[in-house]
């Protein structure tokens, strides 16, 4: 039986294997397309995407803030851009919407986006490398206000 395992007590029930998360990020990576920072900065540029930032406020504080981009905190994102949800956000006005999400390295993003697809947002994907990579590129940063 390759691929399963046995769980303990239940003999000879099969079950899947788990899955570690460096096999969840390559499956739900391979279900959209992953955008690099500077294709990400020109689609906000020309309003053909919404950045969300989702990183946690230590990491705004420290690093800086994206002009423009939307801060949603992750535990709050899929009300606040759920088009149908009563918490939505103004700029959540449809399923065609194309939001680019920024975790600090481009990890969480990940699951983040695979999430926003399971909501219909099948134009969500995230930014290779997070907000590090936006600020190793050079591109817009302001610092946080206090």
């Amino acid at each position: 039986m390759s691929g399963t395992i046995e769980q303990p007590g239940t003999t000879g029930v099969p079950a899947e294997r788990p899955l570690g998360i460096d096999e969840l990020l390559e499956r739900v990576r391979a279900g959209y397309r992953r955008v690099e920072a500077r294709e990400a900065y020109e689609a906000a540029r020309s309003g053909d995407a919404l950045l969300v930032d989702i990183r946690y406020a230590a990491l705004r504080d420290r690093d800086g803030l994206i002009p423009g981009a939307v801060v949603v905190e992750r535990n709050e994102l899929e009300w606040r851009l759920d088009p149908q949800g009563s918490h939505r956000l103004p700029e959540a006005t449809g399923h065609d919407l194309r939001i680019v999400v920024i975790c600090n390295e481009g990890y969480a993003s990940s699951l983040a986006a695979a999430s926003l697809h399971q909501l219909g947002l099948h134009r969500a994907t995230d930014l290779v490398g997070g907000f590090q990579a936006w600020r190793a590129e050079g591109l817009p940063v302001s610092p946080a206000t206090p």
